[in-house]
Order: structure tokens, then sequence, then C-alpha cells
């Protein structure tokens, strides 16, 4: 008897657990000759089963050696030393990109008024005139008078005004001489390296200054990072619970978590904006640390009712952590579909995909930058009995009354031409010289940003269109390197 060719396409391995369904023994089979009896067939496989692989934990990336399968357990002094290490790379990341931050958010809430300008005359240059008038008529007097006397006859000076307790009162927010010490002079930076630089050369604040409210800034940064996922993750087991993995949620779910996060870590963003703010002299210093800062604010303006609920603290951190979420998810698919780009995604045109989010970016910074500026500034305005915070740049005397209050208040009385530059003499008036007044005004070059403020409502535009800009170089650079980075949440 003749065998077959190959067996190779006879051959089914019973161990085999991967096949969906066992093979089906034969029924009602007529044994012709003795075989050898037959291993028990394998229990059936399940359809498919998940992967109980871990998920990914950037902590154990800094120590491989702990290894969660092996039976022995985990290695404690090795755990403490990978979240020793990922605790000082967070302190450290944050600590590089704080003096930015610090810069960004004290132009943020300077208040420069339109009227900033040149402070008003000492004397008037008519009196001056009338006073050599006056010489010339008593010339005669004058020939016998003592040579080595002190001159009476001198320009007269206006008096300064001083208030029920004998305080000067500030003419102009240029004049040195009214100016508190702890206070930057106003108008004399235009962007933030300007400010960086401003505040680690006055003497009142120094380069230390520039890491004011470091580790406040860091926690909130790790608590955001840490409770996000994890309410997202909460909303989409509430609401989705039969999703699939590999659909993406509903946009409202991340936009919602980043909402909550928000509102949460409000207290801890309000206790950072007053540190980094006040003085950083000790005389004039309000708060020694955030735990004196969070007791303060809970004692003096209304508890954790205030410090959540205030409108003046409520309607901005809503407005602030609900509209920069919906810029950095919503916008970049919004500008592919309306250019005709519906077909590019992040997986199938990284490069395209990169572009609309630089893109989304720079568009989404001309509503997110009003909203977080005008944030800060009701966040630096004390309520309650609270006194008021001696912040180290000019602040505004009188409280704004809310979002829209402080929107309108900003266009109108504010002016955007920054650095102010100013004369070393003051102007002098006189009624003979009105004409050449009126020359030099005119050719005085007035831009329109002096009459408005639109400029004060996009402080930090320039670094935060670099940061962009850099986000998307790092992209290109290092885009192609992870080939099977698998699905992950938003």
């Amino acid at each position: 008897m003749s065998s077959p060719p190959s067996l190779r396409d006879l051959y089914i391995d019973p161990t085999q657990t991967w096949a969906f369904a066992p093979p089906n023994p034969p029924q009602n089979a007529t044994i012709t000759s003795p075989t050898p009896p037959t291993a028990p067939s394998a229990p059936a496989a399940p359809a498919y089963q998940w992967s109980t692989r871990p998920s990914h934990n950037s902590i154990f990336d800094l120590s491989p050696s702990l290894d969660l399968s092996e039976p022995t357990g985990i290695n404690a002094a090795q755990l403490f030393k990978a979240f020793v290490a990922s605790a000082v790379l967070q302190y450290t990341s944050n600590a590089i990109a704080m003096p930015w931050e610090v810069g960004k958010l004290l132009l943020q809430v300077q208040w420069v008024p339109r009227d900033a300008g040149e402070p008003e005359p000492l004397y008037a240059e008519d009196d001056h005139e009338e006073a050599l008038s006056d010489d010339d008529d008593s010339a005669e007097d004058s020939y016998f008078a003592d040579p080595n006397a002190t001159p009476t006859n001198r320009p007269p000076t206006t008096r300064a005004r001083v208030d029920e307790q004998g305080y000067v009162i500030r003419r102009s927010v240029l004049e040195e001489g009214t100016r508190p010490e702890y206070i930057i002079p106003v108008g004399s930076a235009d962007g933030v390296w300007g400010m960086m630089k401003r505040v680690g050369r006055f003497r009142s604040e120094g380069w230390l200054a520039l890491w004011k409210g470091q580790l406040t800034s860091c926690i909130t940064e790790v608590l955001s990072v840490t409770l996000q996922p994890m309410i997202n993750g909460f909303l989409q087991s509430l609401f989705f619970p039969s999703m699939s993995p590999f659909h993406q949620p509903p946009i409202i779910l991340p936009v919602a978590s980043h909402l909550i996060t928000g509102f949460l870590l409000s207290p801890l963003d309000l206790v950072r904006t007053r540190l980094i703010v006040q003085s950083f002299t000790t005389r004039y210093r309000r708060y020694s640390g955030p735990i004196d800062a969070f007791r303060q604010i809970l004692r003096d303006e209304g508890g954790l009712w205030g410090m959540y609920l205030h409108p003046h603290l409520l309607i901005p951190t809503l407005l602030d952590n609900g509209l920069q979420p919906i810029v950095s998810l919503a916008l970049p698919g919004m500008l592919t579909s309306y250019f005709g780009w519906g077909h590019i995604t992040e997986d199938t045109h990284p490069i395209g995909w990169g572009m609309a989010e630089l893109g989304s970016s720079c568009v989404g910074l001309l509503g997110t930058l009003p909203i977080e500026t005008i944030r800060r500034r009701l966040q630096v305005q004390v309520r309650g009995t609270a006194a008021p915070l001696r912040g180290c740049v000019e602040l505004r005397p009188a409280p704004y009354n809310g979002v829209v209050d402080a929107f309108w208040h900003i266009l109108t009385e504010e002016r955007s031409d920054l650095p102010i530059t100013r004369s070393a003499r003051p102007r002098r008036l006189s009624s003979k010289g009105k004409e050449k007044a009126t020359e030099e005004k005119g050719e005085e070059y007035q831009s329109w940003f002096r009459n408005t403020g639109v400029g004060q409502l996009y402080r930090g535009r320039g670094m935060r269109l670099g940061a962009s800009v850099i986000v998307f170089g790092l992209a290109l650079i290092g885009g192609g390197e992870d080939t099977d980075g698998g699905w992950a949440e938003i």
C-alpha cells in the first residue's frame, strides 16, 4: 500500500489552545483496525481573553528591576528610590519653566492706567517769568542788598497733596517719590523675558523671586496629572460602561474631567497666584508659605465656600478650565474638517495632525489668554475682612466686580504700549509756549495701543506661541521612534 506524499496538511495538534472551537469527535464511526488509545480532548478555550499585563507606569520605568510578575513581590527599597526619582524629576522640570510662568503672571496682573505718563509739573513757567520780572523792577533795591545773603526769589513750587493722616497722595504711578519701595516701576517691561530681568535686578525681589510658588505649582501639577485620568475613567464607566476600549469616548468626557479637576484644585491655584504676586521682601510679605496662605484665606475670606463658590472665583475657574481642553481636543479636528482635510488623523498623518494642533493652539490663544488674565486679576484682589495684598507690581486700587466688569475696565482704562518711556525733565507749561507744546504733541508718535487695553489681555502670548512651536518640533523629531505605542486615553 502506497503512503501519501506528505502528512503536513493532515496533522492537527490537539494541545493548541488558540482555536476558537475544539474539533468535534467523530460519531458512529466504524472501527476497522486497532488503533492506539487517544489522549482526552483539551477543554474548550474562550473566544477571547483580555491581557493581564499591568498598565504602563512611568515610575517603574525609572527602575526596571521592579518586576511585578515575580512571586517574591516588590523590593520596598527600590520602589522608594523610584518614587523619589520621579518626584525629583517632576520638581526639576517644573523648576525650569517656573521663571517664565512668574514673569507671565506678573505681566497679567500688572495695572497700567491710560493716564500713566509724565508726572504733574512741579512749577509753572508763568510763575517763573513773573518772578524774573519782579527781580528786574527791584534792581535798585538789590544794589544795597547783602551779596552773601541767600536769595529769596525762587520759583514757587506746588505743594504735594496729603490725605487726612498726612500721607502724600500719589498723582501718577510713575512718580518715584511716592512709589512704594516694594513695587516694580510700572511699564518697565514689555514681555515675559523683560519682566524676568526686571524682577531679578529689582532690589526688593532678586533672582530667587523667580521661583516664588514653586512647591505649590509642582503639587498642583502632580495632582492634576493624577486626578484627571481617574475622573475620566470614572465618568466613562459611569455613563458608557459597555463601550469597547477600541472606541474613542465622546469629547464631553475628557472636557468634563479637566473641568472637574480644575475646580477641585482651584484653591491651590489661588494660593499659588497670591504667593507669586506678593512682595518677596520679608517686611511686606503677607504669607510665609502655602500652608499659611491657605489658613489666612480660610479665616478672612469666607472659608472653603468662599474659595470654591465665590462668583469672582467660580465663574473664571469654570471658563478657564472648560475652554482650554475644548481648544486642545476639539479645535484640531474642526480645523482639519474646515479646510477639507477630514482624512488627516494622528495615526495616518502625524505631521499634518501636528500642524493642525499647532494652528489650533495659536488660534485658541485668542480666547484662552483673556480669560486667564481676568482670572488672575480676580484671584489677586482679596475679599471679606482681609487687608489688600501688597504686590510686587502695580495692582488696581479699586476691585473688579466680576468677569465682565474686569474685561470692560481693562479695555477702557488701561494702555498697551509697553515699555513706557519718559523724559528726564518734567514738562513746563506756559501761556506763551502753547503753540510749541502743541507742535511737540503733534510730532510725537502715538500708537493706538496707547488708548486701549487690548494688549493687556494678551500678555505672555509670545511665550505661549514659542512653547507651541517647541512642542511641535519635538513631536517631529521623536514622533517616528514609537512605532507601536498603542491606544492611549486622552
